[in-house]
């Protein structure tokens, strides 16, 4: 087993190295870039910090243009410049994915119950191997960061490490907003568990206590505008490219007006309304499998009634897929068909994107809205099996346990 792990790892590891070296390649040689635009942002941002340290001043990583990050995310990057290699903030990004990689396969050997040796390594190959998950770490997205900091949360929280584990999950809500959506299972689990109300108040007040100093410290540092661009700003974006959401077209006449529609601004509302109504799963089945299972459908809800959805927050709810799939009632023909929805309305939403800004076609209406609705309609229909999954699961788990009493 261990040997195989270890294969399962380094493959992982050549395999993003290869993505990694032939993003380089594709740079050089082609129009169309490898690198995610937005690591141009993180290394811009990085510049302003590397170069301010080196005067003995404090340069903001705001002052470059459309920079929405917490100011830690630029810090990870100085090294671009210091030793004056644009991709090495690639590597790093790598490596937070296989960290991620790591504490996956170490959790999901806890969530397995057949015996089967090769099963957590399948799993786990589902994020190791996952040609989605590679690429978007290797064209220097910073979401690896943000999974690795919610899987060491529940590496820790699963051995009962609740400090550790709250002050990750704490900077895991400073360096992106939406893990706060998971405070709600997690004290369920914890009060469900031991039936102790003061491990949800340690946890919480850890949590609150490492989110309030890291922001205080980047607020300090760098003032309103922090708390502008880091957090502000997210309330009321309209980002209208690469936007998966049924909110697109509306988002993108909001973009060439100079007031926000009021429809806009509350399309956070179903969102928050679906993403907490599935945490009633939990009260099912108190166990930290279950928990595991609810986050993935709270991240699935939340990313699919998002009013901005891009590819790169799939891997939000990919890092609980291998769980999800551990001890499923779903059958594997149901799941392929499951998985072909899932890819068939991307492939067409993206089709029409491809129309729209390599072929210059006036694809937005009704086109492109019909590829959001499908997107949209297909997700909806893909979390309600989820929610059939979880309770079938649970009831089958307490049915059991009322025979053994």
């Amino acid at each position: 087993m261990l040997k195989k792990a270890t294969l399962l790892i380094l493959g992982s590891l050549v395999i993003r190295l290869g993505f990694f070296l032939y993003g380089i390649y594709q740079d050089a040689n082609y129009k169309v870039r490898y690198t995610d635009i937005d690591y141009y942002v993180f290394h811009d941002a990085a510049r302003y910090v590397y170069e301010s340290l080196q005067k003995g001043t404090i340069g903001s990583p705001y002052w470059r243009e459309t920079y929405r990050y917490t100011p830690l995310l630029s810090w990870l990057l100085v090294p671009n410049h210091y030793f004056l290699w644009f991709h090495l903030g690639k590597l790093i990004f790598v490596a937070f994915d296989l960290f991620t990689g790591l504490i996956i396969l170490s959790l999901v050997r806890k969530c397995v119950k057949s015996r089967e040796s090769s099963l957590p390594l399948f799993l786990s190959s589902l994020w190791l191997l996952n040609p989605m998950v590679i690429t978007i770490s290797t064209r220097g997205n910073a979401e690896s960061v943000i999974c690795f900091l919610i899987t060491l949360a529940l590496y820790l929280l699963q051995r009962n490490c609740l400090t550790l584990s709250a002050i990750v999950y704490g900077l895991s809500i400073h360096f992106k907003i939406y893990p706060i959506i998971y405070c709600v299972p997690i004290a369920f689990f914890l009060y469900r568990k031991d039936k102790q109300f003061t491990k949800v108040i340690l946890y919480g007040a850890c949590s609150l206590l490492a989110l309030l100093v890291s922001s205080a410290a980047m607020y300090k540092i760098y003032g309103s505008q922090y708390l502008d661009q880091a957090y502000w700003y997210h309330l009321y974006r309209t980002d209208h490219r690469h936007n998966f959401a049924l909110w697109n077209l509306l988002l993108y006449y909001d973009s060439a007006q100079s007031t926000t529609s009021l429809l806009s601004k509350f399309a956070f509302a179903p969102q928050m309304i679906v993403t907490m109504s599935v945490t009633a799963l939990e009260w099912y089945q108190p166990t930290f499998e279950n928990l595991l299972n609810v986050l993935f459908l709270q991240t699935f809800a939340f990313v699919t009634y998002n009013k901005v959805c891009t590819s790169q927050y799939f891997v939000w709810y990919l890092i609980f897929l291998p769980f999800f799939i551990a001890n499923t009632t779903i059958s594997w023909q149901k799941g392929v068909c499951m998985a072909a929805v899932w890819v068939a309305t991307q492939g067409f939403w993206l089709f029409q994107g491809y129309l729209l800004e390599f072929e210059g076609r006036n694809v937005f209406f009704p086109d492109m809205l019909i590829a959001s609705a499908l997107f949209f309609l297909g997700n909806t229909w893909l979390m309600g099996q989820f929610i059939d999954d979880i309770k079938t699961r649970a009831l089958s788990a307490m049915n059991k346990a009322k025979k053994i009493n």
